[in-house]
């Protein structure tokens, strides 16, 4: 699932990118594009190790009633 990181952050640093260029040529709606690319991206990364963590306590779980 790495891969998976990977695109999320390269994402998040895309939209960051874009935001910061928004800011500096003083236009709204691509720091607002770029803001919204780059906390879309965060999110899928939280969701990503939501189910990361749940997938980990299911295991443990199942270890529990198997040990």
């Amino acid at each position: 699932m790495a891969g998976e990181n990977i695109a999320n952050k390269a994402e998040e640093l895309k939209g960051a990118a874009k935001e910061k260029f928004g800011d500096v040529t003083d236009n709204e709606d691509l720091q607002a594009e770029g803001a919204v690319e780059k906390n879309e991206a965060q999110a899928k990364e939280a969701a990503h190790d939501v189910k990361e963590h749940v997938k980990d306590a299911a295991e443990d779980v199942k270890n529990d009633f198997n040990a």
